[in-house]
């Protein structure tokens, strides 16, 4: 009989976090829909006091799940694809990515594919007997990365305390 050996896992350095108007933003649905995922415990997040917040692999599973709603998904279907994810991979979708590669999410809500080759995606769409939808992980994690490296807009020769007075007044 074989006995399964633990692994330490490393105190991992603490993830930079967001907040629902930034993962709105981010994703492009509204608050009241992050609210409402986070009620059917779709993706929830941690919660401080009454602040949602949410870590890059939520994050990355929000955008995920909007693109495939804007495709026409059911929730019932989304969740069947993550739910797949967790049992049979046993990690988000943020946690599968490597460094420089593509990863491609195809499914028609009933197959799920995880690909990193181009190639083989070609093959599961023309072998595919219905429609089939492609989302990009990759570009997914990209777009949070890019609204990570921008600076809060600010206007030029106005300091943030002046800027703030000019918004509220």
């Amino acid at each position: 009989m074989f006995k399964a050996r633990k692994t330490r896992t490393e105190p991992q350095t603490p993830d930079r976090t967001f907040s629902s108007s930034e993962v709105a933003q981010v994703a492009s649905v509204s608050l009241r829909q992050l609210q409402w995922w986070d009620e059917r415990k779709v993706v929830s997040p941690r919660h401080e006091g009454h602040r949602r917040v949410y870590g890059r692999g939520e994050v990355i599973e929000i955008t995920v799940i909007a693109e495939l709603r804007r495709k026409g998904f059911s929730l019932q279907k989304i969740r069947r694809v993550l739910r797949f994810l967790q049992r049979e991979m046993g990690k988000r979708l943020a946690e599968l990515m490597q460094p420089g590669s593509e990863l491609h999410l195809v499914t028609d809500g009933k197959s799920i594919f995880l690909e990193d080759q181009h190639e083989r995606i070609i093959d599961i769409l023309k072998s595919a007997r219905q429609p089939m939808f492609l989302v990009c992980v990759s570009d997914q994690a990209r777009r949070l990365s890019d609204t990570e490296r921008k600076p809060a807009r600010m206007e030029p020769g106005i300091a943030p305390a002046q800027a703030r007075r000019a918004r509220v007044g």
